[in-house]
């Protein structure tokens, strides 16, 4: 038995990298499901687990350790399930275009809500601003100042046509999730860091103006030869949507900063801010909360109340 680094999930089989430096395709045992969690996927890229090499040849996942952490979304083939998109992270970038094609606010915050509610520090960066006009500028720099005050930080670059030397070193020393709307550009920002094709591109459906998936499945890949000292960035499969999983009604404002800064002013502790007597997050809306930000909270408790992936 050996232990390895999950680093490549195609769905059918699991490449792990083994302690002594190699790396195998395993299979994942049909009955192997971690505890108090109902997902598609129970080994994730960036998950430590045991291995063990059968007679006939044939390397079997036989446990997943302890995890530090994960970032998970809600299935779109089985809602009531969940797709754990990676594990033992230190960050998640989230790549975001506002055109070409167009990232919702909601898509931004369901993704920094789920982020929040695991613990894990995010990071957004707009990208392809090369094709923006005067208007979409100053749109990027409005939803810029609005993340920024609520205390994320934000990136805007042209990962086809800027140096990204600057940007390279948000992900130094760390296990970064790199996550996004099809589309948005992540296989050319990999391809600008490690300064090498490894991901295949394509072209936007100018129809309309949606991303075509080129990832189809998760892989990490090392900024050094070292992954201790180097880093890692674990790309996904790009998404059209983000479905919130596991939230109580009661702690959706948790994971919207300004809205549970300002929820402690309410006459409730269980206050919904949707009529409530005494709440003090209503007044604040289009005051110090964006009502972009408001309307993503709402929709997530859209989802819990009718228990389905919006």
């Amino acid at each position: 038995m050996d232990k390895g680094l999950v680093i490549k999930s195609t769905g059918s089989t699991i490449g792990v990298l083994r302690s002594d430096g190699q790396t195998v395709d395993c299979h994942v045992k049909g009955n192997l499901r971690i505890a108090g969690i109902r997902s598609t996927n129970p080994v994730a890229v960036g998950d430590q687990v045991t291995i063990e090499q059968q007679p006939d040849g044939t390397t079997w996942i036989t446990s997943v350790l302890p995890r530090r952490n994960y970032i998970i979304r809600r299935s779109t083939n089985l809602s009531k399930q969940s797709h754990i998109l990676a594990a033992n992270i230190d960050q998640v970038a989230l790549l975001v275009t506002l055109n070409h094609p167009v990232t919702s606010t909601t898509f931004i915050d369901r993704l920094l809500a789920t982020a929040e509610a695991y613990s894990v520090p995010a990071m957004i960066i707009f990208n392809k601003i090369d094709l923006l006009t005067a208007e979409e500028h100053e749109q990027l720099s409005e939803l810029r100042e609005l993340y920024e005050s609520i205390g994320y930080h934000t990136i805007a670059i042209s990962a086809k046509y800027d140096d990204i030397e600057d940007l390279k070193h948000e992900f130094i020393g760390k296990t970064t999730l790199l996550s996004g709307n099809s589309g948005v550009g992540k296989s050319t920002l990999l391809n600008a860091i490690f300064g090498q094709t490894l991901t295949r591109t394509a072209d936007i459906s100018h129809a309309h103006n949606k991303g075509m998936h080129t990832t189809t499945f998760s892989e990490m890949y090392f900024l050094e030869q070292s992954a201790v000292s180097g880093g890692a960035i674990i790309d996904t499969p790009g998404v059209k949507g983000f479905g919130t999983l596991d939230m109580q009604r009661e702690e959706v404002g948790h994971y919207f900063r300004e809205i549970f800064d300002r929820s402690r002013g309410c006459r409730y502790s269980n206050c919904l801010h949707c009529g409530e007597p005494g709440c003090a997050v209503l007044p604040e809306v289009g005051v110090s909360i964006a009502p972009s930000r408001f309307d993503s909270y709402l929709s997530i408790l859209n989802d819990i109340n009718e228990e389905k992936y919006r």
